[in-house]
């Protein structure tokens, strides 16, 4: 009764905190500068993470490229000491709403989005305001991984657009960027529609792709 008590009276804040979000999405955000920023960068071995890790080094940022998210431990400490440096997350749209036949896939990505949500509060709790976190998850993009993919969301992603957004998103510390944005709708959704409702949702997004492991997905 008294966590109940304690929410309602949380709701002056977030009539707050909603009119302060809503304000701010009419006022662009100056970038950030990065030069010279330790930028640590998981899943900079291929892709999205490569093409990332070449335009930080653009704006001459000072680069930490692992696959291992482990590696974070070795250089977080030298980060908080300093309270400066930012931490970016190659995840997917998968690491948050499941694709039939992409398990192990999905299970690594939806792990890669914990790990981001759980850095970024540990951060939080101990008052470290200087070291930021961003995690991107975008659509299917174009990069060989899965063949043939399509969904009623919008067309294959190019790369290089994914990539433009993300430095975007980070030069603006947002800490998760959705590419289509319709995507962060669709994971809202999930949460608050009936189970049956959510499975012909699924239906008419219609994902369908020439899976990694040469299982044919069948026409929605």
């Amino acid at each position: 009764m008294k966590f109940l008590l304690d929410i309602l009276l949380l709701l002056p804040l977030l009539i707050v905190c909603s009119l302060e979000s809503f304000v701010k999405l009419f006022i662009p955000k100056r970038r950030k500068s990065v030069t010279g920023e330790i930028v640590l960068i998981t899943g900079a071995g291929h892709g999205i993470g490569r093409l990332t890790a070449y335009e930080f080094a653009k704006l001459k940022s000072k680069l930490v490229l692992w696959d291992i998210n482990k590696t974070t431990k070795a250089f977080l400490p030298a980060m908080t000491k300093n309270n400066h440096g930012h931490i970016v997350t190659v995840a997917s749209a998968a690491g948050h709403v499941s694709v039939p036949f992409l398990l192990a896939y999905c299970s690594s990505k939806f792990a890669a989005v914990g790990f981001h949500k759980t850095l970024t509060d540990e951060l939080a709790a101990l008052q470290i305001t200087g070291v930021k976190t961003t995690c991107l998850c975008p659509n299917f993009v174009n990069t060989g991984f899965i063949k043939n993919p399509s969904t009623s969301l919008g067309p294959t992603l190019e790369p290089e657009e994914v990539v433009n957004r993300l430095m975007h998103g980070i030069l603006t510390e947002q800490k998760m960027i959705f590419i289509p944005s319709s995507i962060a709708f669709l994971t809202t959704l999930e949460r608050i529609l009936p189970e049956r409702f959510l499975a012909v949702l699924k239906r008419k997004i219609s994902v369908k792709f020439d899976a990694v492991i040469g299982y044919k997905m069948k026409a929605q």
